[in-house]
């Protein structure tokens, strides 16, 4: 929300942003916006070919694709149950568990990563507590407010697993003219910095947290991306190698502090 309304912002502020006051599944908030006259004019999600098909994409990644670099959640009695692994043939062994309409789902499997389909949020982590499957993948940015939630669970400390994902704002396909402000207000957050200050601002913490630098990355294929991804702007995605310039940027800041 604090993305897009600085980007609507800079791109000139003709539109309100009001969050939607109606709770949701995932493949709902997504009807809503294909309808012309939905209860929804815009929401943020996880890209696919099939929702950039029915819907209008801006193809900037509002989390540089951290959505991609996923921990695992594990019931507390199991947390050492990956220490063996190292690629995604040793994680073909365990069962994972993920919402039905995700489109991590499709991913996990297009890897031959064995995947129960679960219908309803929170069924996720009762289902995971109770040993019907045996591990949860949860973006790097979700998973820690998860676990405070779930105190029976715990992190995975060993594997991070990584594809390549995009979430991005998606509006009805006739909306070209919303699409075009949003696009305009990010490339400007993007061109002035602003964009990657409120990046450090939502996620280094959780970031920092993940210690990814010092994980197994065990690599798959994501098929569902489209040929449209930008995944040549390398500015646009987190990379492991950016914690070291994260750190350098916090140091300098530092020292700039005490300077002052």
């Amino acid at each position: 929300m604090r993305l897009l309304r600085l980007a609507l912002e800079k791109a000139g502020g003709h539109y309100e942003v009001k969050r939607a006051t109606q709770r949701m599944q995932q493949g709902r908030e997504l009807y809503e916006v294909t309808r012309l006259h939905g209860r929804i004019d815009i929401m943020a999600t996880m890209t696919s070919r099939e929702r950039e098909e029915n819907l209008l994409p801006i193809r900037i990644p509002l989390d540089k694709g951290l959505m991609g670099w996923r921990l695992v959640l594990l019931k507390k009695e199991r947390s050492a149950i990956m220490r063996n692994i190292n690629n995604a043939a040793d994680l073909s062994a365990f069962r994972a568990g993920q919402e039905r309409d995700w489109p991590d789902t499709d991913i996990l499997r297009a890897n031959r990563l064995p995947v129960d389909g679960v219908s309803v949020y929170g069924s996720l982590f009762r289902m995971l507590a109770a040993g019907r499957f045996d591990y949860l993948p949860r973006s790097t940015k979700e998973i820690w407010n998860e676990l405070a939630h779930h105190p029976d669970l715990a992190v995975d400390p060993y594997l991070v697993i990584h594809y390549p994902a995009a979430e991005y704002f998606f509006v009805n396909r006739s909306n070209v003219a919303l699409a075009e402000e949003i696009r305009r207000g990010l490339e400007a957050t993007i061109a002035d910095g602003s964009f990657d200050e409120l990046f450090d601002e939502e996620f280094s913490r959780c970031i920092k947290q993940a210690r990814l630098d010092q994980r197994v990355v065990i690599e798959l294929a994501n098929p569902l991306l489209s040929e449209a991804t930008p995944l040549r702007r390398k500015a646009l995605w987190f990379q492991i190698d950016d914690l070291q310039r994260r750190g350098m940027r916090a140091n300098v800041s530092k020292m700039l502090d005490k300077a002052r």
